[in-house]
């Protein structure tokens, strides 16, 4: 058996995890609730399917499912949905190959971000979210 020199506090730091992963979006699925038209007028300028149910989605997502994630809740099942809603975004956000500089490189760097997070969220759906959550309660 390996010992760890994080094994003690292994739970307190995926709650960490998840509060750290989830609050840019309680933050951003807050201004897209309270600016519900701005949102949906946003996505229609992407190009985005169904603008207003996009706009919906996102709020769902970023609002309520990552407050669920935080709280603990559900979470490989939704850490694994989220994943596909931050590749969906980055897809749809961020198509930095069809874009020219300066756009293209601000475009290229938030895609991969969003890469990076769904990393987080896929690590999240295989550890779980630790004691410190409703899935254990």
């Amino acid at each position: 058996m390996r010992y760890s020199l994080f094994d003690g506090q292994r739970d307190a730091i995926i709650l960490l995890a998840r509060i750290l992963l989830m609050l840019l979006f309680v933050i951003s699925g807050w201004s897209k609730l309270t600016g519900f038209e701005g949102t949906v007028a946003y996505l229609g300028s992407l190009g985005a399917p169904a603008p207003t149910l996009a706009a919906a989605i996102a709020v769902i997502m970023e609002f309520f499912v990552a407050i669920v994630l935080i709280l603990g809740f559900y979470t490989r099942p939704l850490a694994f949905l989220f994943a596909l809603f931050v590749l969906g975004t980055a897809l749809i956000g961020h198509p930095y190959w069809n874009m020219v500089d300066p756009e293209r490189s601000a475009n290229m760097t938030q895609f991969f971000k969003n890469l990076s997070i769904i990393g987080g969220l896929l690590l999240l759906a295989v550890t779980g979210a630790g004691r410190f959550s409703l899935d254990r309660r």
